[in-house]
């Protein structure tokens, strides 16, 4: 299968958000803050033509890195990591995908880090569907570093530039987007 054009795609999942998953009013953020806008990934990433939009961008993203795997934080990566396993295949270029939970199972495996075994030294990309602080990626970071996986950089689909990519950083974490909030005009 041959891949579409990254441009005109962005432009599709752009309108895509701007129309179904942006909301205005007032909304009390998981970091305790208030916000005049709420972006809620996972009506994107959900849907049909979202998943394959976003899966299609961050594999375009992706095209010159050498890693073992791409996962993220539980909730918001896991319909990203299902879409970008699929159409990665369809692309015979097949990546291992995984999520962290926010804890590790007390049951069964008891593993914090699902899908495929990933192994000391393995190289990762983080993703998720928007960065506020960036502490779900920080937290992933966490538990991906108990098990001796380097996170090479993340990836979100929006950054709300409010203090991700200064908190990464300071772990040595370089986050990319797709888009930025001022984009969408805020």
């Amino acid at each position: 299968m041959e891949k579409p054009n990254c441009a005109e795609l962005k432009s599709k999942l752009f309108d895509l958000l701007n129309q179904e998953a942006l909301k205005r009013g007032k909304f009390l953020l998981s970091s305790g803050k208030e916000s005049n806008y709420y972006l809620d990934g996972r009506i994107i990433t959900l849907d049909p033509q979202g998943a394959y939009l976003v899966a299609s961008i961050i594999l375009d993203m992706l095209k010159d890195e050498v890693l073992d795997a791409i996962g993220g934080p539980t909730l918001g990566a896991d319909p990203i990591v299902g879409a970008l396993a699929a159409l990665s295949y369809v692309y015979e270029q097949p990546i291992k995908t995984f999520i962290v939970r926010k804890q590790a199972k007390e049951h069964g495996t008891l593993q914090q880090v699902e899908g495929p075994a990933l192994r000391h030294g393995n190289r990762v990309i983080l993703i998720d569907d928007v960065a506020t602080s960036g502490k779900a990626i920080l937290e992933a970071k966490q538990a991906l570093d108990k098990i001796g996986v380097v996170v090479r950089k993340a990836i979100v689909i929006v950054d709300r530039n409010q203090g991700a990519i200064d908190n990464l950083a300071k772990v040595g974490v370089k986050l990319e987007s797709i888009f930025k909030i001022a984009d969408f005009g805020f």
